[in-house]
């Protein structure tokens, strides 16, 4: 998917997401994207398109530089 499409998508879609969850959702559709492979460059494209959408890529980008650093087999262990 592009940059366009993850918009569209996610705009068509939050209409009818209750507005208690819809943060919940935008977590849930960047897990998903990335699950099946849109990568950060395309994720740190969308930002500034939707609020709650900035805040799940936020997020998103966040967490997984931090396991990345804990999970790191090159890490040297003295």
């Amino acid at each position: 998917m592009d940059e366009g499409q993850i918009v569209d998508v996610w705009t068509l879609f939050k209409e009818y997401v209750d507005k208690k969850s819809i943060e919940v959702a935008a977590e849930r559709y960047i897990d998903m994207l990335a699950d099946y492979g849109v990568d950060d460059h395309t994720l740190t494209s969308v930002l500034g398109s939707d609020n709650h959408l900035d805040a799940a890529i936020n997020y998103f980008l966040d967490v997984e530089e931090e396991n990345f650093a804990e999970d790191d087999p090159w890490e040297d262990e003295d």
